[in-house]
This record gives C-alpha cells, structure tokens and sequence, in this order.
C-alpha cells in the first residue's frame, strides 16, 4: 500500500507540471500575438528565458554505449562522463551489454551520476507478451530499487498495413502495460520518436490522451524530425505539456541523419525555439555515430553546442561549461 501511495503522489506531481506548462504556454502565445519576433539570426534570446535548460548539469549523455568503437567498460564509461562533466546518461544497449547492466547501475549511483532513462524497443515481438530482454531489464531496476523514465521506440515498420484506428489501439494496449510494468519501480513512460507512425509526436499525445494518464511523456529527438523542420515551433507548441526530453543534433534538410551540433543549418533555430518556449525538461547530447570513439564525439557535439548558445547570446549557460 506504502508504494501504492508513493506511485499516486508521483501521478499527482506529474499531473501538475503538465498542467502549469500547458498555462505556461497559454501566457507565452499570448506574449508572442501581442510581441513581433524578429527571427532568431537577429535577435538576441531573453535572458530570463534562458534559464538553466542548456546547462551543462542538464545536460544527458545519450546514443553513446553500443555506438563506442572504444567499446569501454562501465567502469571507463563513468571515468568519460566524469571527465567530461557530465552527469546524466540515457541508457542504450545491445543484449551483449544488459549482463553489466545492474553493476552499472551501481557505479553511476556512487558516482552521482542519474540514470536518467532507459532505452526499450518495441517490435513486433511485445503483441504477444513481454520479450526476455525487456523483462530482465525491469527486473533489474526493481532488484537495484532504481527509479527512472523508460524511453519506448517502436520499431519503423511495427505498424505497416493497419488502419489508423488499429494502430492507436495497439499503441494504447501496449503502452498500458508497459506503464504497468514501470509503475512496479516508481519508473515513468516517455514515448520516443523513432519514424514511422508511432515516431510521429501526433500520434503519440493521441495515445497518451486515450490513455488519460498524467504520468506519460514525450521524448524528442532532432535526428528523427528532419520532416518536421519547417513546422518545429508548431510542432513542439503541441508536444510541451508532455515534452520530457530532446535529444538534439545537427539539422540539415535533406540529411544526413547524424550531423556534428553546429554543422547543420537549422538547429540553431529549432534550439532558439526551445529556449523561448515553457520547455523545462533535460537536453540529450547524442554520440549515435560508427566506429569512432564516443568521447571524441561528444566533445565535438558540447563544443557545437557551445557555440550555438554564443550566437544566441546565452551567457549564463554558457558560464556552466568553463
């Protein structure tokens, strides 16, 4: 009953941020109808709206265990974070690497460092039951007595040649029960973006509202939303009362996918956007490359971030990363 309560009180807590951030982004459109924007190549960024979302503490190392050519160990893996000064981690893996997962567990939490999500992929295979992987992975996080947020993708083509309202049904059906499954460790559901009709945010906050759970949220990422470039303000207006996470990256139309922060043409714009929005949840900072090593990656995508926030005048972040 104790953790019964304990789940309720999270419900409550969660219920009321999405509440203040759907007011927040009442009172922030109504600025802008009343407010001419000038464009983000001219303008400088508000300096209260700056905040603390671009801080280097807030910061979430993501898309960086099974994509390291170094192919580190746990242990060296918390000596990178540590050295880069970062301390969040979204944790990505392969089956090779679930057997170290519970002593990982254990190295970021006596290193302070916040296991901040855990990665699922959803195919086919979860319409019937529960695969091994996903199993072992919530029996570790009840066995290590670990709360966090599960990132869900579903697989590109897990929905081909069902009608919509067969594709929303499952999408509930199976995010219910993962929820379920999360709820046993405190841990909470993000739905992540990952292509086809399931990695299109509309379709998300459709499940989430079927659902009618306060306790579900969004995780967003620039290198699956390349279609969406030239509507993101509009997109992310929608996505704010349920927008946990963004993962960010180098944005250039027609590609490639994985592009260096700072090298692409349009993510200083859609980070522009998210620094004058409601928006207050955590930034992913991606590796999601092949065969280089992952700390070098990083810090080419911290220093393309850095000089991003330069451009936008975002000094009291930047001050964060000296």
């Amino acid at each position: 009953m104790m953790v019964n309560n304990r789940i309720d009180e999270t419900t409550k807590r969660r219920e009321y941020k999405r509440i203040m951030k759907t007011l927040k982004l009442y009172v922030l459109i109504s600025f802008m109808i009343s407010v001419p924007f000038t464009g983000c190549n001219d303008s400088k960024i508000n300096k209260e709206a700056d905040m603390s979302l671009f801080d280097k503490k807030n910061l979430v190392a993501w898309c960086i265990i099974p994509f390291d050519a170094m192919n580190r160990t746990p242990e060296e893996r918390i000596e990178m974070l540590i050295e880069l000064g970062i301390n969040r981690l979204a944790y990505d893996w392969r089956k090779e690497h679930l057997p170290d997962f519970p002593g990982e567990i254990e190295l970021l939490r006596s290193h302070n460092i916040e296991l901040t999500a855990v990665w699922l992929w959803i195919d086919e295979h979860v319409v019937d039951g529960t695969p091994e992987e996903i199993n072992y992975i919530f029996d570790v996080l009840a066995e290590t007595n670990t709360r966090t947020s599960i990132w869900a993708g579903f697989s590109d083509n897990f929905y081909e040649d069902k009608p919509d309202e067969v594709k929303l049904k499952t999408g509930v059906q199976i995010v219910e029960r993962l929820r379920e499954k999360a709820a046993e460790t405190e841990s909470s559901i993000a739905l992540y973006n990952h292509g086809g009709w399931f990695g299109e945010p509309e379709n998300q906050i459709r499940i989430i509202e079927s659902i009618g759970s306060g306790d579900i949220g969004l995780v967003y990422n620039f290198h699956h939303g390349h279609h969406h470039i030239g509507h993101f303000p509009e997109l992310l207006s929608a996505m704010l009362p349920y927008l946990w996470t963004v993962n960010i990256n180098g944005m250039k139309s027609d590609g490639p996918k994985i592009v260096p922060l700072g090298q692409g043409d349009h993510e200083k714009e859609m980070i522009h956007s998210l620094m004058q929005s409601a928006f207050d949840g955590t930034i992913g900072i991606l590796g999601h490359t092949e065969g280089e090593d992952i700390k070098e990656v990083l810090i080419r995508n911290i220093d393309g971030l850095q000089s991003i926030l330069q451009e936008l005048d975002a000094t009291e972040a930047l001050k964060t990363y000296r």
